[in-house]
């Protein structure tokens, strides 16, 4: 996959930028995220296509993304897993953490197999560094936490799945980020 114009595009596109909080190289997110994909079997398209997402994924970004010169119009990305990746846009977007009101609350998937692939992916990823770096110390823990419960539970992704989830990210990339955060910090 390292050698995938879309993984390329994102990689250009991140750079060494890190996560403000936690100082984690964004790029983990898409390492993980696409262990996480071989792992519930996704096929190759999914897998491109959550590479993209961080390019097309808030508005700001999806407005670069047509911009002539663009990281994303110089990729020139397969127009199938561009529509994949808008498709997760549109879902995702649709139910963010400022919509999280209570167990309850309505979520909408994919009719596409692949988007949903990518939400458990992203869910599965982000709730996994929320409960390693933000877990009760992030002022809207409590609603994050939830945020995270309600996507897995309607994505069908037990307590249970989730941990053996979490298990299939090789351990090298989930300490990377922290041993390279330790390394700048000592250096």
């Amino acid at each position: 996959m390292k050698d995938n114009k879309h993984y390329v595009a994102i990689c250009r596109f991140y750079g060494d930028k890190r996560a403000e909080r936690s100082g984690v190289p964004l790029i983990a997110h898409i390492d993980e995220g696409l262990a996480l994909l071989d792992e519930i079997g996704a096929p190759e398209r999914a897998k491109e296509a959550f590479c993209l997402h961080p390019l097309l994924q808030d508005d700001a970004a999806l407005l670069g993304a047509l911009e002539m010169d663009s990281m994303f119009a110089q990729a020139r990305p397969d127009p199938l897993v561009v529509l994949l990746a808008m498709e997760y846009r549109r879902v995702a977007n649709d139910y963010l953490s400022h919509h999280c009101e209570s167990a309850d609350d309505a979520i909408g998937l994919s009719c596409v197999d692949e988007v949903n692939q990518m939400l458990i992916a992203d869910k599965v990823q982000n709730r996994k560094d929320f409960e390693r770096f933000h877990l009760g110390t992030h002022h809207n823990s409590a609603t994050l936490q939830l945020y995270f419960a309600n996507w897995l539970r309607r994505l069908g992704v037990s307590d249970e799945r989730y941990a053996q989830l979490c298990g299939c990210v090789p351990v090298a990339l989930a300490s990377a980020p922290i041993a390279a955060v330790a390394a700048a910090a000592a250096g």
